[in-house]
């Protein structure tokens, strides 16, 4: 390799160009920035003390620079209805963007990196006007060029780029005031809410960028109005912070409008032959987590450590995107979760001020409740006792262990045992493995345990393995349970009603789940005749009025005989594609009559199967729905369908929606992660205003801790940790010191021993 080009003077491109030239140095390498040395459209860049670490490591001499003209604090102020919260420990430090620009400029200068400037790259344009032809014998491409990168947009059909434009506008503004901690402010105007992030940079200057909703920005006039008449609107806005001082921009004239969307980039791939994205070309994330030059910054150590490993160009190209793809993503999805928190202010404002303080510093997902204790002690203790006398709780304790209330049904903990089907059954009928799995599971300490989908009719089974209640044969077998649970624990357990419809007639889910059986097959019904699997599942028939009449009876059958075997809750299942959520997806309802179309129609015959329910069922035991709140596919149910759904049923009396998603048509395409549809359990409550039960990949005490603190949910239901592990609740008690959980008192010698062990790994002993 003889030539490397970066197209891009910024941070991504710079910093590459430094290491390149130390890893390769017999490499010529040459950077082309479109801008002057000294033009910069933001104020400061922030780092946090991890990150440092890393940039330590790949150049020491560039992080000593750094580190030079660095201003460093810990603190997090956040100003929300009328009081102020400070958190500490988080280790931040500001650096002036210019500064660090001019650090990279003259190391790389140092290094013989060969620049230059106001120098135009336009790949976009025609063979006889593309100036690329001056980079034919370069051996390397390096696409630095930014956000609107010109490389990337001129081959869309090579990196496939995603450019979500987002609901906020912002306005990047610099101060002489000096914000003492990385500060947070929220102001409510009579058209919306404006946020402000703000922090010091240096030893002078402060970065205040501000932040609102588009309808907000265009209802003040802030669309027509030029950056003078915005900075003015922002100091009146915000002056309380300002102490007196004046806000700045440094953009290069005062006409016109400064406010810019943020637009969040993805790309499903990133090199291309001689050509690679980094940075901003290849991905961006939000201000609020403070990740763009970091990212960028950090493509450039994985880029130039697999170039330097190997002469394959190819091969090091890809493994550099397979390795930074890891890291973007996790941190993308961060910051998505904290975007969409600012976007959606309005959503949170009726916290109180210290829990909306709280779901900010806890709104990615990436800092949870045991983070946020091991940076500020004092802050969480604080939080926890607040939480406590908030619930009625004797004490503070790990937010999962306080009380909840739903109706008369009042639950020790947070902690469900989600409802997991076990395909065992016979004629419905649940057996004794059933009474030592929901025992067992009852004896781990868990607040609330569901039973698995029973089914409310034969024909409404999923297998032939599925419990029912549809006989007083099947109520007797769980009345048994259920005073087997009543009798030795606390826990409280709810029934999960349900029927099949498309899903119906397949096999167990240790077999080919979904698949239709190899015989003995039943008839199946659906909304629409829509198969599942088209061309393998049966195709079913398509519900008549008198259909519905009949399941609409089976399911208040059922309700009665749940009633009967003693439950203390109920749950009907309107999820996953099963019938009754067949009805809400206008991908599995297409009807053209009175139950079909609208979101309003879709949701008719499930609102009279609830209706019906909630008659019978009596008034001091509560009624909760599970809900996909969105198919991940195409076509499939959107946010408002969903918010729609649940205000219907909150009206007809349920008092709780158990927030799931997907699993409505097989071509569905998930976004996974750690409690990945948490966000949804979120909206939904905060929204509405209902108690919601999270769901999915939520396994670690952190994270339910984190997600009741917040409250982005009032339950977390636990599924495979569980079958794993029945005794998960008393472990996790235990692991984190909080004795007064209940454990059932033939097991309490192993309390004190678990409690103990625990103990002692936390002072770094042996068990």
């Amino acid at each position: 390799m003889r030539r490397i080009v970066c197209l891009g003077g910024g941070p991504a491109g710079l910093y590459a160009a430094i290491l390149l030239r130390k890893a390769l140095p017999s490499v010529r390498v040459e950077v082309y920035e479109r801008n002057r040395p000294d033009d910069t459209f933001g104020w400061g860049v922030v780092f946090s003390d991890e990150t440092m670490g890393n940039f330590q490591a790949a150049d020491p001499e560039t992080h000593a620079s750094i580190l030079a003209s660095f201003h460093h604090w810990d603190d997090i102020a956040i100003h929300f209805g009328g009081r102020r919260f400070m958190s500490g420990g988080h280790g931040f430090a500001g650096i002036s963007r210019k500064r660090l620009l001019n650090l990279l400029q003259e190391r790389a200068r140092e290094l013989g990196v060969q620049q230059s400037f106001q120098h135009e790259v336009a790949p976009e344009m025609g063979p006889e006007m593309n100036n690329m032809a001056a980079f034919e014998d370069a051996d390397l491409i390096i696409a630095a060029d930014g956000i609107n990168s010109r490389t990337r947009n001129a081959n869309p059909g090579i990196f496939e780029p995603n450019v979500d434009v987002r609901k906020c506008r912002f306005i990047w503004l610099g101060t002489t005031q000096k914000f003492d901690a990385f500060t947070f402010a929220f102001e409510q105007t009579e058209h919306g809410w404006f946020q402000i992030h703000a922090y010091q940079f240096s030893k002078d200057l402060s970065t205040v960028i501000v932040e609102t909703r588009e309808e907000t920005w265009k209802a003040h006039g802030l669309d027509r109005a030029n950056t003078a008449q915005s900075i003015t609107f922002c100091e009146n806005l915000f002056g309380r912070y300002l102490g007196g001082h004046r806000l700045q921009s440094n953009a290069n004239h005062l006409r016109g409008s400064a406010w810019l969307n943020f637009n969040r980039v993805t790309c499903k791939k990133w090199h291309h032959g001689r050509t690679v994205l980094i940075g901003d070309a290849a991905h961006t994330a939000h201000f609020s987590i403070g990740s763009g030059t970091k990212l960028a910054m950090e493509d450039a150590i994985s880029l130039v450590k697999h170039i330097s490993a190997t002469n394959d160009l190819d091969a090091a190209l890809g493994a550099y995107h397979k390795e930074r793809n890891v890291e973007v993503l996790k941190l993308q999805s961060a910051a998505r979760n904290r975007m969409e928190w600012f976007e959606n202010v309005a959503r949170y404002v009726h916290l109180p001020p210290e829990q909306f303080a709280y779901s900010l510093l806890t709104g990615s997902q990436r800092i949870g409740h045991e983070n946020l204790k091991l940076r500020d002690p004092s802050f969480v203790e604080s939080y926890e006792r607040w939480l406590a006398g908030r619930d009625g709780a004797d004490g503070p304790r790990p937010p999962m262990f306080l009380p909840f209330k739903l109706r008369g049904l009042e639950l020790a903990n947070r902690i469900v045992v989600s409802p997991m089907a076990q395909y065992c059954a016979k004629d419905g009928v649940p057996d004794d493995w059933h009474l030592v799995h929901y025992g067992h599971r009852a004896l781990g300490g868990a607040g609330l345990v569901y039973t698995e989908m029973t089914c409310v009719s034969p024909e409404g089974r999923i297998t032939p393995g599925c419990t029912g209640l549809w006989n007083e044969t099947q109520r007797d077998a769980w009345k048994r349970i259920v005073e087997f649970v009543r009798r030795n624990s606390p826990a409280k357990f709810c029934l999960q009603l349900g029927h099949s419809g498309r899903k119906g007639s397949t096999q167990v889910g240790w077999e080919s789940m979904d698949y239709p059986l190899p015989q003995g097959n039943w008839p199946i019904y659906a909304p629409s005749p829509i198969p599942y699997y088209e061309g393998i599942s049966q195709r079913p028939l398509e519900m008549t009025r008198s259909d519905m009449d009949k399941v609409r009876e089976d399911f208040v059958r059922a309700t009665r005989l749940g009633l009967q075997a003693g439950f203390d809750m109920l749950e009907l299942h309107m999820a996953h594609g099963y019938l009754l959520g067949s009805f809400l997806s206008p991908l599995t309802n297409v009807r053209t009559d009175e139950y079909g179309g609208s979101v309003e129609n879709r949701l008719r015959f499930p609102l009279e199967v609830l209706e019906a329910v909630r008659h019978q069922w009596p008034a001091d035991k509560p009624l909760s729905v599970r809900i996909s709140a969105t198919d991940w596919a195409e076509g499939g149910l959107s946010d408002e369908d969903a918010l729609t759904i649940v205000r219907a049923f909150r009206a007809a009396g349920i008092d709780m929606v158990d927030v799931s998603t997907g699993q409505t048509v097989p071509s569905q395409k998930p976004v996974y992660g750690r409690m990945w549809q948490t966000p949804f359990a979120d909206k939904i409550r905060n929204e509405i205003g209902i108690a919601t039960m999270a769901v999915g990949n939520i396994y670690e005490c952190d994270h339910v801790n984190s997600i009741i603190a917040a409250g982005r949910a009032d339950l977390c239901a636990i599924a495979r940790p569980h079958l794993a592990n029945p005794a998960w609740t008393l472990e996790a008690a235990a692991s984190q010191g909080y004795r007064p959980q209940w454990w059932p008192k033939q097991y309490l010698s192993g309390k004190s021993q678990l409690e103990r062990n625990f103990e002692r790994t936390a002072q770094g002993g042996q068990v």
